[in-house]
């Protein structure tokens, strides 16, 4: 597994290279919309060659509960494949990052010219504010919200703390949550180079109205959907 985790890296930045600079030289080529399916094509090259190199496969429970309208999406977050599946299975949609990732070569550049909501960590106050004004903007334009409360990736099987953001811009807008859960970390663990053969199980819930909620309840109610799906996917 050392040399196919090995070669799946190699694919993998050579797919970013090149879907990243098709990104930065057409971008102003395409219309907003059908920039989100270029973004979307590297994510689902990227989960193919991870099923070519390494054998980790996925299946969907729930697909059917996917709305034709935008909704903000919270997810446990437990490696970096969820960030790149959920995006190419929800696209168009705006993924709440760090602002440190929009510096990385290529990846981080084209990524920027799609504006995600960058925050800054080290500013909790202004991060919770710039998350629900860039939120509330990018809902208007029918563009769905992915956030990971955890905020960081937590190791298999388990679960971090969940952040109310999400939820607040879900009240804020009162836009439907749309919860998911998964087991990622099994195959991809946090922060590790190696790949483990496998099948991830993702978890999809029917969208949870907000009108009329506060946020305390929303995370409330994200919180017991998680508890009582969790075994499903192997999480204590």
């Amino acid at each position: 597994m050392r040399i196919r985790s090995a070669l799946f890296s190699v694919g993998y930045a050579f797919l970013t290279f090149i879907i990243s600079s098709l990104v930065i030289l057409l971008f102003w080529m395409l219309p907003a919309k059908r920039r989100f399916y270029l973004y979307a094509l590297w994510c689902r090259l990227v989960v193919w060659w991870l099923r070519i190199t390494c054998g980790v496969s996925y299946e969907i429970i729930g697909l059917e509960n996917i709305p034709d309208k935008p909704v903000i999406a919270l997810s446990n977050h437990q490696s970096t494949w969820e960030t790149i599946f959920l995006y190419q299975l929800l696209t168009p949609v705006c993924p709440i990052l760090k602002k440190e990732l929009l510096s990385i070569p290529f990846w981080g550049w084209a990524l920027r010219l799609q504006k995600p909501i960058a925050i800054d960590r080290s500013k909790p106050r202004e991060a919770g504010k710039s998350l629900l004004l860039q939120g509330a903007d990018r809902l208007s334009k029918g563009i769905s919200i992915l956030v990971f409360p955890e905020g960081t990736r937590a190791s298999a099987g388990k679960l971090g703390k969940f952040s109310r953001g999400g939820a607040q811009l879900a009240a804020a807008t009162e836009t439907d949550i749309l919860p998911i859960l998964h087991n990622a970390g099994n195959c991809w663990p946090a922060r590790q180079g190696h790949k483990t053969p496998g099948k991830i199980t993702v978890i999809i819930g029917k969208p949870m109205p907000t009108a009329g909620k506060h946020s305390k309840e929303l995370a409330a109610e994200f919180q017991n959907w998680i508890e009582e799906n969790k075994s499903a996917v192997g999480i204590e």
